[in-house]
């Protein structure tokens, strides 16, 4: 299997980094319409994804007073570890089936940990339909 075929790259990939503000997370999702995204470390490395409902878990346990509450608060501070685990650009067949069984995207890595790109669910069922789909 080739991943590189499915996956859609780190170019047209929606992302945030950790040190954005869970404000900018927030508005990223609503304007994407995305669940869930990635989030880099400021040399592009992967170190996990955050969902719509780990900043609902921020608000309801935090109750933040203000917007300006959330512009403090870094998205990498509720990253959960469990979430949306990558996988290797050279990872095999049943790895990426066992994966994006689990969730809803994937995200690809290198050896350095640096994100490659996405591999979702839609475009796994279309490489084994032989239909090819233009990058989203």
């Amino acid at each position: 299997m080739n991943i590189v075929k499915m996956m859609i790259p780190k170019s047209m990939t929606v992302h945030i980094h950790g040190d954005d503000s869970v404000r900018q997370g927030l508005e990223v999702l609503a304007r994407h319409r995305y669940t869930a995204i990635p989030i880099l470390d400021e040399n592009d490395r992967y170190i996990g994804s955050i969902a719509e409902g780990d900043i609902l878990r921020l608000l309801v346990n935090e109750r933040p007073d203000s917007a300006g509450e959330l512009e403090k608060r870094r998205v990498q501070d509720i990253i959960r570890e469990d979430f949306c685990p990558a996988i290797s650009i050279d990872a095999d067949a049943d790895t990426v089936i066992d994966a994006i069984l689990e969730q809803n995207f994937v995200p690809v890595v290198d050896s350095r940990n640096a994100l490659c790109g996405i591999v979702t669910r839609r475009r796994l069922i279309a490489y084994y339909a032989g239909r090819e789909l233009p990058l989203e």
